[in-house]
């Protein structure tokens, strides 16, 4: 291996491990001291009934880890939003599973846990997944109500989803295993079944010291609300659980009851390892993300045998399309090629740029895996459309949208994974949030923003010194610098893979290795629900 590899390798290696540092902190939810806490009340953590629960805990993958990283500093923080969801195995059953973390606030939710909550139901919802809902809440958290409550993405959403995934014929199961509290109460008795484990769970919606204040009644929360009480005498919950592994444990008794359902039917065959060796991913992805490198190798260490079967390999080459196999699964791929190509006709195209013979082709590949019935996975690294005269000229706009509208069209599953750059317009291009992929990832190298931070940086110093020149202030090499060196750190900290992730623009930031697990899952869950209408571009320019 030459310098550059080890050095890139050396590059990505330290990435990663930020990545499990990171991880690590994160999974400790409120800190040790509130897991003690927890446990000297006999229940499990969040994670720990997770890991009981599911067949395998490593076969799972975790949706929004970094959910709130950074966030509510002046609250104290909320650690994964305060709620972990992963898409595992229960009983032989793939499910997504949300269990609420009483060791962040009590499992109070923020705004980003009601928007982290609505994506696992989205998941489930456009998947036909079954959830399983693990309850331990203390309900809205009351100083940031106006931002979690009323709106048409707040709390209240969660409940109108579980009456429509209900109507759908999604499988809801809930265990309420500590607090469940006001709005929050109809969770779990909106979902099919419900258990509650006794002494330790409660459902009430107002708690004894609201209930003495409103109606002078006094009465132990117990009583109000308990497991005898909803078991015995409310009727409101199915089954009583003497602790938290007998709740789980019937949980995984009533998974296992479950029938079949009816397959999409993606073309799956026997899986095979990449014959690239995946390890060297490091190496090949360049340390600074202006640097050249031919994602052709990205692929050969992600698909097996390492096959890619490129469709019109010698036209639009900044970006690939072709087909290959993941764990055996048929995926269409487009991937942004990073390299830079001479065409036949000897012009140069800059790697990560999209022009208009690499969208149309684009979206002649989308229709045919459209066509075909193969989902389509995006290898993000892009910095744009292509600009210029001769770009407008050549109707760079019109072949831009032809993409956009396919992409946004599109019936089949898609994936998407943020390798490098994620920039402006070719965000949306390749499959951004916006654009409904079924999972979203990044990788530690990811950039996500309307441009890179370089190019932002030098936009809004000019904005900040034309401001400051007219309130008459000098403005010398030192000051500008100065300036550009406070405004890219500020850009810079926007447009981190954690930062995205930490707003739920992607469901998470991975091991670049673990690639190939997220889109196995992914196109396994989205077999769950057939497709029900037709492949259609609409009105299109053409």
């Amino acid at each position: 291996m030459d310098i550059k590899f080890n050095k890139n390798e050396d590059h990505n290696k330290l990435l990663l491990s930020d990545l499990k540092r990171k991880l690590t902190k994160v999974k400790l939810g409120g800190g040790e001291k509130r897991i003690e806490k927890h446990h000297s009340k006999g229940k499990l953590t969040a994670r720990e009934r997770i890991d009981y629960l599911v067949d395998d805990p490593k076969k799972c993958i975790e949706i929004g880890a970094f959910a709130g990283e950074g966030m509510y500093e002046e609250h104290g923080g909320c650690p994964s939003g305060g709620v972990v969801i992963k898409i595992g195995y229960v009983s032989g059953k793939q499910c997504i599973i949300v269990a609420n973390d009483a060791t962040v606030k009590a499992g109070a939710w923020f705004p980003i846990t009601g928007k982290k909550n609505l994506r696992a139901q989205e998941i489930s919802i456009e998947n036909r997944l079954p959830i399983i809902y693990l309850v331990d809440s203390a309900g809205v958290y009351l100083p940031m109500q106006d931002e979690i409550f009323p709106d048409k993405e707040h709390f209240g959403r969660i409940f109108r989803n579980n009456a429509v995934m209900s109507s759908m014929g999604i499988t809801q199961i809930s265990a309420v295993m500590g607090s469940c509290v006001a709005g929050g109460a109809y969770l779990p008795i909106m979902s099919d079944e419900a258990l509650i484990v006794d002494k330790t769970g409660s459902i009430f919606l107002a708690g004894s010291y609201l209930v003495k204040a409103a109606i002078g009644e006094t009465i132990d929360n117990e009583t109000l609300g308990g497991a005898t009480t909803h078991c015995e005498i409310s009727g409101v919950t199915d089954y009583k659980a003497k602790d938290d592994k007998d709740a789980l444990d019937t949980i995984k008794k009533l998974m296992d009851k479950i029938g079949d359902y009816t397959k999409a039917g993606y073309n799956r065959a026997a899986a095979a390892l990449p014959k690239e060796n995946p390890e060297e991913l490091f190496g090949i992805l360049p340390a600074s993300r202006a640097d050249q490198y031919d994602m052709r190798e990205i692929i050969k260490r992600i698909v097996d045998h390492s096959e890619f079967d490129e469709y019109k390999k010698g036209y639009g080459q900044s970006i690939l399309t072709g087909y290959a196999r993941i764990d055996g699964w048929a995926v269409g791929i487009v991937a942004n090629q990073r390299k830079l190509v001479k065409t036949k006709k000897g012009e140069m195209q800059f790697g990560g740029v999209i022009y208009s013979d690499s969208a149309d082709k684009a979206t002649r590949f989308i229709a045919n895996c459209n066509q075909k019935k193969i989902p389509l996975v995006f290898l993000q690294d892009v910095t744009g459309f292509m600009v210029g005269s001769k770009s407008e000229h050549g109707g760079i706009i019109k072949d831009g949208a032809k993409m956009v509208n396919a992409v946004s069209n599109s019936v089949v599953p898609k994936f998407t994974i943020v390798i490098g750059n994620s920039y402006g317009a070719g965000n949306y291009a390749m499959c951004g949030k916006a654009y409904d992929p079924r999972l979203i990832a990044a990788w530690p190298s990811a950039e996500l923003a309307v441009m890179s931070g370089n190019s932002a940086a030098k936009v809004l110093l000019q904005i900040e010194t034309a401001s400051l020149k007219k309130q008459g202030k000098e403005i010398t090499p030192e000051v500008e610098k100065e300036l550009y060196d406070r405004i890219k750190a500020r850009y810079d900290e926007q447009i981190s893979p954690y930062y995205a992730a930490s707003r739920i623009w992607t469901d998470g930031v991975i091991d670049p290795r673990d690639t190939r697990k997220w889109i196995s899952m992914g196109i396994e869950a989205a077999d769950h629900a057939p497709i029900e209408k037709p492949f259609n571009l609409g009105v299109i320019q053409v």
